[in-house]
Parts: C-alpha cells; sequence; structure tokens
C-alpha cells in the first residue's frame, strides 16, 4: 500500500508516511505531517482503517476527505499518539507550548 501526498501526489510506504509525521495536538486531536518529497505541511486525523484530511473550523478540526488505510489504528497517550498498523507502531510526540 502507498500513501499519497496531494500536494505533488508522490506516494509512501506506510513506514515512510508516518514517520513524517511531527506533531501531535491532542486538543483538535490532529497530526502534523511534513511531505519528504515536497516539504508540504499537511493536518491529518488518524482514524480507524484510515487517514482523515481536512482544515480546522470552529476550534475543531473538519475531516473533509478519507484515505483508507485497512489495519490502522490510534491510541491517545497524555502527550503523544501512537499509530498502529499490523506489527508497526509510531509514536508523534506532542510539542509543549510556552506560555507568555
Amino acid at each position: 500500500m502507498l500513501i499519497p501526498c496531494y500536494a505533488c501526489e508522490s506516494r509512501f510506504r506506510p513506514d515512510e508516511y508516518f514517520l513524517a509525521c511531527h506533531d501531535y495536538d491532542r486538543g483538535m486531536d490532529l497530526v502534523a505531517w511534513t511531505c519528504p518529497s515536497c516539504g508540504n505541511r499537511d493536518d491529518l486525523r488518524v482514524l480507524p482503517d484510515a487517514i482523515g484530511f481536512g482544515y480546522p473550523r470552529h476550534g475543531r478540526f473538519s475531516v473533509q476527505d478519507r484515505f483508507r488505510v485497512p489495519g490502522l489504528r490510534r491510541r491517545r497517550q497524555d502527550l503523544r499518539l501512537d499509530i498502529t498498523l499490523d506489527k508497526e507502531v509510531w509514536r508523534v510526540p506532542t510539542t509543549l507550548r510556552q506560555w507568555a
């Protein structure tokens, strides 16, 4: 299975794709992903058996499109999101923001 970048149409194996996830926003329940090929940054939501693409709207993340990834699972932790597919696990940390 190859997962696409919608900006440049490159396709990535799950390991390549999920290693490019770099920030989990627990409040909005979204993951920041940067394409290894073109550098485009997308926000996405990991769903059971799918990746949801969309945008923040009215203080929530609105999923507009889904890409099916059979077997994809997620588990929310306090400071990270664990993404599981088959026997692989990717941990996406939450970036703590400093308040002034």
